[in-house]
């Protein structure tokens, strides 16, 4: 569900009266990871990257409420559930969005995530889950990639994950992953937090 909440009785109320009506507002950090667990339960389970780094990405946010927090046009709203947003190459040749809902059950996850992207690559329609806090992923395996910064007009202020491909290493393969947030909705350290825990949720598949 989706309700208006007064920002002044949150905690981030300083942060919204400094953020909200900055040009611009959104932060890029950028970490790189050890995958090496993800790819080996790929491997095992037949399972995409993407739909399990995309899993992992929710299950890490699921435990912090500022990702459940989203400033817009002027505004701070509050959701009590999460998604994640997929980009899809479709059968156009152009893209597709669509959201999976996130569940505890990676498996279910999974299921949902091959059934969407599938209708939105098939149909070439995007599809939206209005009652949901959405989490933008893309991922661009086509080649690798150091970091990747997204529009920073205020149009589109939900936390954004971006990817290339991931790189094998004698001992470990690695990738980094560009994560992009409002400051009204969260400080650096809120940001921080959720990355050191993306790499224990990729680390305990």
């Amino acid at each position: 569900m989706k309700k208006e909440i007064n920002p002044q009785e949150t905690s981030r109320a300083e942060a919204f009266s400094m953020w909200m009506s900055s040009p611009q507002p959104m932060v890029t950090l950028t970490k790189t990871f050890d995958v090496s667990r993800l790819v080996k339960v790929c491997r095992r389970t037949d399972m995409k990257f993407t739909s399990l780094m995309c899993w992992c990405i929710a299950k890490a946010a699921s435990n912090i409420e500022e990702f459940y927090l989203l400033p817009e046009n002027g505004k701070l709203f509050q959701f009590d559930r999460l998604a994640v947003n997929i980009v899809v190459q479709n059968i156009k040749g152009g893209i597709s969005l669509c959201d999976v809902p996130y569940s505890d059950d990676m498996k279910q996850f999974n299921a949902d995530y091959l059934e969407l992207t599938c209708q939105a690559a098939k149909t070439c329609q995007s599809s939206a889950l209005e009652d949901y806090m959405i989490i933008g992923t893309s991922a661009l395996p086509q080649t690798e990639l150091d970091a990747i910064v997204n529009q920073y007009s205020g149009r589109y202020n939900n936390p954004f994950l971006a990817w290339g491909r991931y790189r094998k290493g004698w001992f470990k393969t690695t990738l980094p992953i560009s994560f992009q947030f409002h400051h009204a909705q969260m400080d650096g350290g809120h940001a921080v937090r959720f990355l050191e825990r993306l790499q224990q949720e990729i680390n305990n598949l």
